[in-house]
């Protein structure tokens, strides 16, 4: 059909959109972070890919034949109010998270071009990116899904690179460095199972179009599980690869460890392959996010939490109005923070990000068990959810209370909004003129 074949997802891009949400630009500075945890960072790899699986596989069992998003999906068995909590953290999520892969997409140009890396010009491009992209999202889903499917080819390449050279450099004898000599605890492993799903977020995306993947029940829960498994399994090995390649103290110093890694052997060309597959990673990544933020504030607004205007569509139910108002609020927050260093930006994203999208987890695979009635679904989904505590607890106080506050304030929003709703419909209408 001419609407299915031009106007939704097929299983190529809706593939890409959950490999290219996830493969973002946490994982390239990622190693940063978990190289002074030695072994515990291993520990946390595994821990988060086998829970993230178990949340990808949860979310997977919500989906219906008619393909109405995450929020539809959680409201059909909790309730509006419930279903308004997961579509708002999960915005919330996703709108910090645009902001902080502009500025990475932004940083890693300024890597290559130094005369353009001072904090005004990376935001500036952040912005230009964060324009552009939008209005390749309003061209419609498939305009969008044709440069994820781009994006996600170029991305995985210095993944791939790392590696390959470690294999290389086994097969020639050669000696690698040693992981940062650091004992096992629980708080460590905790510490770095929550650094490490903060790079594995986004395979929920895929739950998010409404009505514009074709064949949701078959392509949404395939491309989930697939795509979250392979993202898992390659950022193991790649992370890992870096930290062989480079001591746990030049790790830690450096600004962009896998072109470090990869200059070890191949030289400042590796290095600058790196660092342009980081900037298409972010760009790819923001790609998909816009699209996210659009149909998520859609969704809200057609339930009238959110201003009327952003369920406003053109074309084949493109929500260009939601899309608009989510660059603007990304565009904020890159505003706000281009005074700020990338790291702190990145810091705070991290915690709001992964805190509010912990909610999104639990209250999700809670909806899933109570759909699902076989003991062994249910069993794998119970993991999931002991996980996602686990990920709340790894997180800290600080982005705890960062996600209630904003939940807060969510719901605030959503009760100013059904009040100015209910009162607009009480008014009656003008009577009419006599012509």
């Amino acid at each position: 059909m001419q609407g299915e074949e031009h106007g939704q997802l097929g299983p190529w891009m809706t593939m890409a959109l959950v490999v290219g949400c996830i493969i973002g630009a946490g994982i390239f500075m990622l190693p940063v972070a978990l190289a002074p945890l030695g072994p515990n960072a291993a520990a946390g790899w595994l821990i988060s890919g086998v829970g993230a699986l178990c949340i990808a596989f949860a979310l997977s069992r919500l989906v219906t034949s008619d393909g109405a998003g995450l929020q539809a999906y959680v409201e059909r068995i909790f309730g509006p109010t419930t279903g308004f909590v997961v579509g708002w953290s999960f915005y919330v999520s996703q709108c910090s998270t645009n902001a902080a892969l502009a500025i990475a997409a932004a940083s890693a140009v300024a890597w290559l071009n130094p005369g353009v890396a001072d904090p005004w010009s990376i935001a500036l491009m952040a912005v230009t990116f964060v324009a552009f992209l939008t209005g390749v999202n309003a061209l419609g889903v498939r305009a969008m899904g044709r440069l994820a499917v781009l994006t996600t080819l170029i991305k995985v390449l210095p993944l791939f690179a790392a590696i390959a050279l470690v294999g290389i450099g086994y097969g020639e004898g050669r000696q690698f460095e040693v992981m940062a000599p650091v004992p096992l605890s629980f708080n460590t492993i905790a510490i770095a199972a929550a650094l490490a799903l903060y790079a594995l977020l986004g395979f929920e995306n895929a739950t998010v179009p409404v009505g514009k993947v074709r064949d949701p029940t078959r392509l949404i829960p395939r491309s989930i599980l697939i795509g979250t498994a392979f993202v898992a399994m390659l950022y193991l090995l790649s992370s890992t690869s870096v930290v062989m390649l480079l001591s746990p103290e030049a790790t830690a110093r450096s600004t962009a460890p896998f072109a470090d890694a990869l200059a070890t052997r191949w030289g400042e060309p590796a290095a600058i392959f790196a660092a342009l597959g980081m900037a298409i990673s972010a760009f790819g990544c923001l790609n998909a996010g816009i699209m996210v933020t659009g149909e998520l504030g859609y969704a809200m607004a057609v339930r009238h939490d959110l201003p009327k205007a952003m369920a406003r569509t053109r074309g084949i139910n493109t929500p260009y109005v939601s899309q608009i108002v989510g660059a603007a609020l990304c565009i904020t927050l890159v505003m706000l923070n281009s005074s700020k260093t990338t790291a702190g930006l990145f810091t705070f994203i991290i915690l709001l990000s992964t805190v509010s999208v912990l909610v999104v987890y639990v209250i999700g695979s809670l909806a899933a068990w109570t759909k699902t009635p076989r003991p062994f679904p249910r069993s794998v989904i119970v993991v999931g959810i002991i996980f996602a505590v686990f990920a709340f607890y790894g997180s800290g106080l600080e982005a705890n209370l960062w996600g209630i506050v904003l939940l807060a304030g969510g719901l605030a929003i959503r009760m100013v909004m059904h009040r100015i709703n209910a009162a607009s419909r009480s008014i009656p209408a003008p009577a009419e003129r006599p012509a």
